[in-house]
């Protein structure tokens, strides 16, 4: 085993919550199959590693495993969707620790336009005129806590409404529970009665301020808008590399899986640690 080395490794607290959400290795499994040649934690690592420094896959450094052995198991586990799986339990386990229900009734929806490398395929992007970019479309869903429900990766030219029919069509199927959906303009118009009369969704709108320059605080978008930002600390997701969309997708939830291993793990903070503790009065002899 590896020592941990770099700031993305995971702690000894975070595998304890990721190792049992990964699938049982083959060799385990009834049907039988070879043993893995190289210890879970570090596939993970290095995985962590690549989305928070953006390096190519064949840039990771020696210490981790293969980079083809690395991006086996990303594209694996990508397709049977056990990044998804992860991100819904820790999800779960964060609304739980916060005093509120694991399973949410009201998400936000919206978008975000990104740029493509050139290695990505122009079946696959497409230009943005409402934004003036060209590349791919981050479509995305979150709870009231900015906590990620669902993602979707399209390119840049389809309208956030067409791809909205499709998002929460899967979301009614995932997520029976959600009643009420809270969206820019963007989503208004016929989208809001197709998802009441065939999902029974309830659609709200909330629009910028008339008269309003620069930025503004939007009730309600604020929370999706920030999950957007701290999506982009890691730096694999400030531009898509991805040659398939899926694969974005799972790098995008990758990245939600580390913010949230972090959060249920960090150290409370002692209410008044700024305070400095008063020390005894040194006693002249």
């Amino acid at each position: 085993m590896r020592s941990r080395r770099y700031p993305s490794d995971t702690t000894d607290l975070e595998w304890v919550l990721i190792e049992p959400l990964l699938p049982v290795p083959a060799c385990r499994s009834p049907r039988g199959g070879r043993p893995e040649a190289h210890p879970r934690r570090e596939i993970v690592d290095a995985l962590r590693y690549l989305v928070d420094t953006g390096c190519k896959w064949r840039a990771l450094p020696g210490d981790y495993p293969p980079f083809k052995t690395v991006f086996g198991f990303f594209s694996r586990w990508s397709a049977a969707g056990v990044f998804n799986l992860i991100r819904d339990q820790l999800r779960r386990r964060i609304r739980r620790a916060m005093g509120t229900s694991p399973h949410p009734v009201a998400v936000v929806i919206d978008s975000q336009s990104v740029k493509v490398a050139a290695t990505v395929p122009r079946s696959t992007s497409g230009y943005d005129a409402g934004k003036k970019t060209p590349g791919r479309k981050r479509h995305i869903i979150v709870d009231l806590k900015g906590l990620p429900l669902f993602v979707m990766v399209t390119p840049a030219d389809m309208h956030d409404s067409v791809a909205a029919r499709e998002i929460l069509f899967r979301l009614r199927l995932m997520h029976p529970e959600i009643t009420i959906v809270w969206a820019d303009s963007a989503y208004a118009g016929t989208l809001v009665d197709w998802a009441k009369s065939f999902l029974r969704l309830t659609i709200r709108t909330v629009s910028r301020p008339k008269g309003a320059k620069g930025f503004v605080v939007v009730p309600r978008r604020w929370v999706v808008e920030r999950s957007l930002s701290w999506l982009l600390h890691a730096r694999r997701n400030v531009r898509d590399y991805e040659t398939r969309p899926e694969h974005s997708e799972a790098m995008l939830t990758l990245a939600a899986i580390t913010l949230m291993t972090h959060r249920l793990t960090r150290r409370a903070v002692h209410p008044n640690a700024a305070t400095p503790k008063p020390t005894a009065a040194v006693q002249v002899a």
